[in-house]
């Protein structure tokens, strides 16, 4: 396994995104429960999604199960990037077109873990 300086920084910027996700669903979680409901689906939703997205952070940061939490990260980041989806909105395409490239980035990390 990889185990270089470039790997575990980029494992933790990485976590960073889903510590900031985790910390604004418990501080507010009325925008993400909004978004939820726009689409049809349950607000409670966000409970869930809060706990995938700590636990998700905290195995980024301590090299634990990287490959299959770096796959069900890259679905999560493609699965939420429908919410982003907004023809005439050019700044809610580029988050879609990054929650792509963040899912990207998640399925590099799970080809290049052993683990």
């Amino acid at each position: 396994m990889t185990r270089s300086y470039e790997f575990v920084v980029g494992r933790v910027l990485l976590s960073l995104l889903f510590v900031a996700g985790a910390v604004q669903k418990a501080l507010d979680p009325l925008p993400a429960q909004s978004l939820l409901a726009g689409a049809g689906l349950p607000e409670w939703l966000i409970w869930p999604a809060l706990i995938f997205n700590a636990l998700a952070a905290v195995l980024l940061i301590a090299g634990k199960f990287l490959k299959p939490i770096g796959r069900a990260l890259a679905l999560y980041c493609v699965a939420t990037s429908v919410f982003h989806f907004v023809p005439s909105d050019p700044w809610q395409m580029s988050i879609m077109i990054k929650n792509w490239a963040i899912a990207g980035g998640c399925l590099i990390l799970a080809a290049s873990s052993d683990r």
